[in-house]
């Protein structure tokens, strides 16, 4: 996943809606007239938000009949579970860095 792409992942997140959307999917796989129900928003509102989100990588979603059912997209999810990974481990590597180091003697 690039950078911009994972900007785009992150970025999608920080809309109260959208991110309501990405928690409820993350309980099961849902239509869109199923997520507008839970939702102070439209259909059209919750689809375009859907497109956002599918756009960013973080939801995918399959024909089943005359509806589409969306899910979270494993790869998108894996892509920024890893960058958030990288700043933990940078931390890591640098207190066990700090921690090996003699004191400097006044």
């Amino acid at each position: 996943m690039t950078n911009q792409v994972r900007a785009n992942g992150f970025a999608s997140l920080g809309d109260p809606t959208r991110r309501a959307i990405f928690e409820r999917l993350a309980e099961r796989p849902r239509a869109v007239g199923e997520l507008a129900r839970d939702l102070p928003v439209s259909r059209p509102a919750v689809s375009q938000h859907l497109k956002v989100l599918k756009d960013a990588g973080l939801v995918v979603d399959t024909p089943v009949g005359t509806r589409r059912v969306y899910q979270l997209d494993p790869e998108g999810l894996d892509a920024l579970r890893t960058y958030l990974d990288g700043f933990g481990n940078r931390a890591l590597v640098a207190f066990k860095d700090a921690a090996e180091r003699r004191p400097k003697e006044f």
